[in-house]
């Protein structure tokens, strides 16, 4: 399964193990599932996991995004036809259609209506983690 994963996602998911994003982190660090990326998504990831305020280990941090660029898929994508409200989320949606991602996995649900999505299965990743147990 195929799923783009906004960098608050990443971040919850590193500083807690064990709720929903945690579980996330895990299945892309497993292999079970596959993360669709562009250079901007890693750039981002890169420099948010770089901020002092959350503490990672910088080498970890390194030798993690090397690990999801290797064993994830990287895709290059057109510019939506259609705004979001917060227009640094679009490269993830960008990604996710040209993809063809099973899902968008975010904790900012409103950023991404309903009739912008362009088709594209957006979720939290609680519901993720519920709809990927009962499939």
């Amino acid at each position: 399964m195929r799923v783009v994963l906004d960098t608050n996602v990443l971040v919850a998911g590193l500083l807690n193990p064990f709720n929903p994003p945690g579980e996330v982190v895990s299945l892309s660090s497993s292999g079970a599932i596959v993360l669709c990326y562009d250079a901007r998504i890693v750039s981002e990831y890169r420099e948010v996991l770089g901020r002092p305020k959350f503490r990672f280990d910088q080498d970890h941090v390194t030798d993690l995004l090397e690990f999801l660029q290797f064993n994830g898929e990287m895709t290059s994508c057109e510019p939506l036809p259609v705004r979001l409200p917060d227009k640094h989320d679009e490269m993830f949606l960008e990604v996710a259609v040209a993809a063809q991602a099973s899902c968008l996995i975010t904790g900012n649900l409103k950023h991404y209506p309903l009739n912008q999505r362009q088709g594209i299965k957006v979720s939290s990743p609680a519901e993720f983690i519920e709809s990927y147990r009962n499939a």
